[in-house]
């Protein structure tokens, strides 16, 4: 099915004022906030007893970093070099760059949590689909209940309970970490069981929040198509009921679950940022939010749109093979 002209220029237009606007608030919203990241600086060589020849070096990085500048003169840089695909140095952690440091967090980020938003959704939606043709009984009330109470329960809550019982009580897994300090990171069978060993309790965590969603959802949707003419036809042809389940149900069904998934998916670059903090996993979650305390300017600005950018490409993405999932729908709501 070919995509028509107008429907690709709308979204096109759509997925770049996105950006556009997404930029702008990006670089407003941290000057805007309370502090001065140099106020970072000072406490730094006040740390290091060079307090005392700090000014020189403040007025330095404020020119480095462009800060010296009025709003405007800032903002227009900004966007320059953000087009040319700059993203400029981390204060905080000068010279380093923020893409640097980004292109070292993601692959923690998407190791993680790629793996187990996948694991989370084949889980939920399958025991879903299940619960949701099986009817009223005592095992779907037990899986439903189940399934509200891992759904209502915020995330960190499991973070806490969990590193409290493995890590501190049981002491069977790390409780901090990507891997063990003073381990060099290498492609090597040692450092791969160490990294899996410290990803345990964090993906447990994202599974067990995120498990309770996909289940209702699923139930949910084979519920409410279970009395649907199709289903009742495939019914009086004598098919077998797993036939009727999982090729007529389950496909109709399954739309809005691949909906969700891909919006996961697309949010997987911002990391999980409270579980990250708890189990100081080496993510862009940890990133983001070491930025955002310190203030620290471009790097706020590189890891928030990085992960706008990842959203925004996924929903552009959604709209352009909704009609391949489901032939029901057209482009441009025909």
């Amino acid at each position: 099915m070919a995509i028509p002209v107008k429907y690709l220029v709308e979204r096109l237009v759509i997925f770049t004022l996105t950006i556009l606007v997404s930029i702008t608030v990006i670089f407003l919203v941290p000057r805007l906030t309370p502090g001065d990241p140099m106020s970072v600086v000072i406490a730094r060589l006040s740390e290091m007893g060079g307090l005392r020849g700090a000014a020189p070096m403040v007025e330095e990085y404020k020119r480095i970093f462009g800060l010296d500048k009025g709003l405007l003169d800032q903002y227009v840089s900004y966007v320059r070099e953000v087009i040319r695909g700059n993203l400029g140095y981390s204060i905080v952690h000068f010279p380093a760059t923020v893409s640097n440091l980004i292109l070292q967090a993601i692959p923690w980020t998407i190791g993680l949590l790629g793996t187990t938003t996948i694991l989370s959704w084949i889980i939920g939606t399958l025991l879903g689909a299940l619960a949701g043709w099986s009817g009223e009984s005592k095992l779907q009330s037990i899986f439903s209940s189940a399934a509200l109470f891992l759904y209502i329960v915020p995330y960190y809550i499991f973070a806490v309970m969990l590193v409290f019982l493995f890590a501190y009580a049981l002491r069977v897994l790390p409780a901090s970490g990507g891997y063990t300090a003073g381990l060099v990171p290498a492609f090597t069978l040692d450092f791969a069981t160490d990294v899996v060993q410290h990803s345990i309790l964090p993906a447990s965590t994202i599974i067990l929040s995120s498990l309770g969603w996909w289940f209702l959802s699923m139930r949910s949707m084979i519920t409410t198509i279970k009395g649907e003419d199709f289903l009742l036809m495939a019914e009086a042809k004598g098919l077998p009921e797993g036939q009727i389940l999982w090729r007529y149900a389950f496909r109709n069904g399954i739309l809005p679950q691949v909906t969700g998934l891909a919006i996961s998916l697309s949010r997987i670059v911002g990391g999980a940022l409270i579980t990250e903090v708890v189990f100081a996993y080496p993510g862009i979650g940890s990133l983001t939010t070491e930025a955002i305390t310190t203030l620290d300017y471009p790097l706020i600005q590189g890891t928030v749109l990085i992960i706008v950018m990842a959203v925004a490409t996924a929903n552009f993405a959604i709209e352009m093979i909704y009609p391949l999932i489901d032939p029901r729908i057209r482009y441009g709501g025909e």
